[in-house]
C-alpha cells in the first residue's frame, strides 16, 4: 500500500466542497483541537477560517519556536540542465518553448557551485529538467561527486527515478529529494501535462516513497499553486506530507508552498493565490503537521517573505537564478522562471538576523552517520 491508494479514497471535488462548505463552528473546533485530524486540516484550510488569520499565526508561530526555535535554513538552487521533453504547459522549460537551452559541463556545474560557496552557501539543490537523454544518470551522478566536496548536503529536484536510481545516487553524496506532484487532481494533471514522461502520474506521485526506500535523509514535497483549486491541492500535500512522516520516519519531511510565477509560455493560473490565503495554507500546515520543514523560496516578493518568516518557515532559499550559469554569468537566459526576490544572500542573512532569527547555513555533515 501506498500513498496512491489512500489518495484514491478522495475525489477532488468532493473534497472541494466540503472544504468550500465548512461553518464557523467547524473552525472553531478545530481551532480548539490540541492535534489536527484531517477534517480539522480541511476546516482550518476553507475560506471561513480566513476570518481567523490572526489566531491561526500566532498559534503557527508558537508551535515553529517550540519546536524549531528560532532557526531560518538557507539553500540555493542550482541549476544543472534546462534541456526539457516534457509539455507542461505551465513551465518555461516547456519543450515547445523557445528558450536557449543548456547543459553544463562537470567544469562548469563546478564553477556554479564554487559562486554558492563563496556566499556561504553549505546546502545546495541540483535541478534539471526532464530529459533523461541528455541528463542521465550517468551525468547526474557525476554531477553530485563533483560539487560534493563543496557543501555538506546535496539535494536533488530532477526528473523521477527508480529506487535503486536513489540509492546510486544516495551512494554518490545526494542526502535529500525535492519532489512537486504540482496538482494532485488527476483529471487537471492530465491537461496540464499533454505529452512528456512526466504524464505519467501515479509514477510521479510514488516518487517519495521510493526515496524513503532508497534512505534518503530530506524528503520534500508540495503543489504548485495556482494549477488547480489550490485549497484542494493543500490539503492532499499535508496528506502527502502526513503518509510521508509515518511511513519513513528516518527520513525529514518538509512542504513548499511555490505559487505561480512569470514564465516562457505566458500560461495564466487556473485560480489566483492571494498573499493571506498562502498565509493561511502555511499556518494550516504548521499545525498538521508540527515537525516538518516549511520552504519558502525566491517566488515570492522581499516584502511577503519578510513578514511570513515568523509563521511557521523553517527553510529559505536566497540569491536565486533559475538559469543554468546564471551564477557566474550573470544571465538569466533560459531561465525557468523568474524570481521575485532579488536580494543577496548576505541580505537575506541580515534580514533573518533583524528579525530576531538565525540564519542557519549547515545543519548537517555526513560525519553523524560515517565510521
Amino acid at each position: 500500500m501506498g500513498f496512491a491508494e489512500e489518495l484514491h479514497r478522495y475525489d477532488p471535488a468532493d473534497v472541494a466542497a466540503r472544504i468550500e462548505a465548512t461553518t464557523p463552528a467547524q473552525v472553531t473546533r478545530a481551532l480548539a483541537a490540541e492535534r489536527l485530524g484531517v477534517e480539522e486540516f480541511a476546516a482550518l484550510l476553507s475560506p471561513a477560517a480566513g476570518a481567523h488569520l490572526e489566531e491561526l499565526a500566532a498559534r503557527a508561530h508558537r508551535l515553529t519556536v517550540q519546536r524549531f526555535g528560532r532557526n531560518i535554513f538557507l539553500y540555493a538552487p542550482l541549476y544543472l540542465s534546462n534541456v526539457c521533453s516534457n509539455a507542461c504547459v505551465y513551465c518555461g522549460f516547456n519543450v515547445g518553448n523557445a528558450i536557449p537551452r543548456r547543459t553544463l559541463n562537470l567544469d562548469e556545474a563546478e564553477t556554479e557551485a564554487r559562486v554558492l560557496q563563496g556566499q556561504g552557501f553549505r546546502h545546495v539543490l541540483l535541478l534539471t529538467g526532464e530529459a533523461p537523454g541528455v541528463v542521465d544518470e550517468d551525468y547526474l551522478e557525476a554531477a553530485v561527486r563533483r560539487v560534493r566536496p563543496l557543501f555538506d548536503s546535496v539535494s536533488l529536484e530532477v526528473y523521477p527515478l527508480g529506487e535503486e536510481g536513489y540509492r546510486r545516487m544516495v551512494a554518490a553524496g545526494v542526502d535529500g529529494l525535492t519532489v512537486y506532484q504540482e496538482t494532485y487532481d488527476r483529471s487537471r494533471y492530465a491537461a496540464l501535462h499533454p505529452a512528456g514522461r512526466k504524464r505519467d502520474f501515479a509514477f510521479r506521485l510514488a516518487t517519495p516513497e521510493r526515496a524513503g526506500a532508497a534512505g534518503l535523509r530530506r524528503i520534500g514535497v508540495g503543489a504548485l499553486l495556482g494549477l488547480a483549486r489550490f485549497r484542494c491541492d493543500a490539503f492532499f500535500t499535508g496528506l502527502h506530507a502526513a503518509y510521508l512522516a509515518r511511513h519513513f520516519w528516518r527520513s525529514q519531511v518538509s512542504v513548499s508552498f511555490p505559487r505561480l510565477r512569470p514564465a516562457a509560455g505566458c500560461f495564466e493560473p487556473a485560480e489566483v493565490v492571494s498573499d493571506r490565503q498562502l498565509v493561511q495554507l502555511i499556518c494550516a500546515t504548521r499545525l498538521l503537521l508540527p515537525d516538518a520543514g516549511l520552504v519558502l523560496s525566491t517566488r515570492e516578493n522581499a516584502a511577503l517573505r519578510d513578514n511570513l518568516l515568523p509563521l511557521g518557515i523553517t527553510q529559505m532559499s536566497a540569491g536565486s537564478c533559475t538559469a543554468p550559469g546564471g551564477y557566474s554569468d550573470g544571465s538569466h537566459e533560459g531561465e525557468q522562471f523568474a524570481i521575485d526576490d532579488d536580494r543577496t544572500p548576505a541580505e537575506i542573512a541580515r534580514l533573518i538576523a533583524a528579525k530576531g532569527y538565525e540564519a542557519v547555513w549547515k545543519d548537517w555533515d555526513r560525519g553523524f552517520v560515517s565510521p
